[in-house]
């Protein structure tokens, strides 16, 4: 029977920061970029030996900015690497040099163990335990050594984890190690502490070695059989897989060991094609300028600033020289409008910036007491923080105030109208699809040298209120183009057609 783990998947909420500490402080090769099967604007990127191997792969799924879980039980709690014992002092120098947080070497079931935390708190295990393996990559760890669970049902999830190929070892106080051919997994009795809530900063799962896919509907069928939780079988195209929840909670996958990660990319060059899944090839495009870019350690990157407002660059591959700030609609995030604005000009760099204010988890530039009725204080307060926030994205990234479009929708087209009421000369250029003014008794300001289009859908029901914004706009002095759109308050290729060519003027 094929044994042990074949890769534990996590969350991260800073793509670069994870790339600098797998790839580049532990030195894992990353092996894969794609889409998310579930959640094609997901990235998930692969990390592992040389070519990927099963047991080697540490994967994870990026949700910028996204909200921090916390650790408890009916989760993979620690993950580890082998690493040659002689080199565990190595270790060591480096996190010290490099200021990761690092604790040890103690000793953990006879083994030299340092405890490393990632940038998103994630404890790293680095174990001195020989382990080979047949696709070494450059000084990186080998493999990984094992996974720890937290459990309130040790004994049960241990025998779960069974039937994967493993036996029960050593107990060392409250942990149980599991024995495969190849790994460990060691179960952790945290009765009373506290329940694992998913986010960042969390494993999602484990998955263990299946030979192929009949071993994989074998163990479907096993599973159902004994009444177990709800089983999902996918096709990962890299693997694939089948999910199920052990007693204690703790999410479990069954992957092949093939087809591995050289079907699309030979060796040589794993890792450098950001890959879309096959049943999003139609969106394809949209979906690349969605997630997130990174460099690789040692490539030229814009260096993150911290500023008011969360925030993310999509830099094309020849950029002119424009800038297109995007300011999302209710309920959307930093890359909601970057396939729009790439669609209008694939030329320009999109600063993407996500507003603020919530209400019950959605995400707004400022608060509302009714659609049409807006919290005054929180808009002048709002637009406060952006003012900072453009003065000083400016300033920290170098960019050019004169080569910026602010692009605005829905919530955000109101927010950068009433910006523009209240930092006069800020904004310069601005498209805002569906607009509408939400400021009460906006001042008369100078707004002259200040280019604007508006686009309204005839059939929007909030299109009433456009008119008192272009008016407004207008008698401030700003060279105003409104259209109406045949469309409602959702964006169409109209309202892209009509921006292009509002640009190009």
């Amino acid at each position: 029977m094929t044994s042990g783990i074949h890769h534990v998947t996590l969350i991260t909420r800073n793509v670069q920061a994870n790339i600098d500490f797998y790839a580049g402080f532990l030195g894992l090769r990353l092996v894969k970029q794609t889409g998310g099967y579930e959640d094609g604007e997901q990235l998930h990127l692969f990390y592992g030996d040389a070519v990927g191997s099963p047991g080697s792969l540490i994967t994870f799924l990026v949700w910028e900015e996204g909200a921090r879980g916390r650790v408890g039980h009916g989760q993979v709690a620690e993950i580890a690497l082998a690493v040659p014992p002689e080199s565990i002092g190595d270790w060591l120098t480096r996190a010290l040099s490099q200021h990761i947080q690092v604790e040890g070497p103690k000793r953990e079931f006879g083994e030299s163990v340092l405890r490393l935390k990632d940038p998103d708190g994630v404890i790293v295990k680095l174990v001195g335990h020989e382990m080979s393996t047949g696709h070494p990559w450059k000084s990186a760890p080998s493999r990984l050594h094992s996974v720890t669970l937290f459990t309130e049902t040790q004994e049960e999830t241990a025998a779960f984890v069974k039937r994967f190929g493993y036996s029960e070892g050593q107990r060392e106080d409250s942990v149980l190690r599991m024995v495969s051919d190849t790994d460990f997994i060691d179960v952790r009795n945290v009765t009373g502490f506290v329940q694992g809530i998913p986010g960042t900063g969390i494993a999602d799962h484990v998955a263990f070695r299946a030979k192929d896919v009949d071993a994989v509907q074998a163990a479907e069928a096993e599973l159902s059989r004994l009444n177990s939780s709800v089983t999902n079988y996918h096709d990962r195209n890299y693997f694939t897989s089948l999910y199920v929840r052990e007693p204690g909670g703790i999410l479990i996958e069954l992957a092949t060991d093939g087809p591995g990660f050289t079907i699309d990319e030979t060796p040589e060059h794993l890792g450098e094609t950001l890959f879309v899944p096959p049943h999003d090839q139609e969106r394809a495009q949209d979906l690349k300028v969605l997630m997130p870019q990174f460099a690789m350690p040692g490539e030229e990157r814009i260096v993150m600033r911290d500023l008011p407002f969360v925030h993310r660059f999509y830099t094309p591959q020849d950029p002119d020289g424009s800038i297109m700030l995007l300011l999302h609609g209710t309920g959307g995030n930093e890359a909601d409008l970057m396939p729009m604005a790439h669609r209008i000009n694939p030329r320009a760099t999109l600063l993407g910036v996500r507003g603020r204010s919530h209400e019950e988890g959605t995400a707004r530039w400022f608060r509302r007491f009714g659609a049409t009725q807006f919290d005054q204080a929180d808009i002048r307060s709002e637009a406060e923080a952006f003012n900072a926030f453009y003065e000083g994205a400016i300033a920290a990234y170098g960019l050019k105030a004169e080569n910026i479009t602010v692009l605005g929708y829905s919530n955000g087209a109101n927010f950068a109208a009433a910006v523009m009421a209240l930092y006069p000369q800020l904004i310069r250029r601005a498209i805002l699809s569906r607009p509408m003014q939400v400021l009460e008794d906006a001042p008369q300001v100078d707004l002259k040298g200040t280019a604007a289009l508006t686009l309204t859908g005839s059939k929007d029901p909030f299109s009433e209120f456009a008119p008192a914004l272009n008016t407004w706009l207008e008698s401030c002095g700003v060279e105003l183009t409104a259209e109406k759109l045949e469309t409602g308050h959702a964006l169409s290729p109209d309202d892209i057609a009509r921006a292009k060519n509002w640009l190009s003027l």
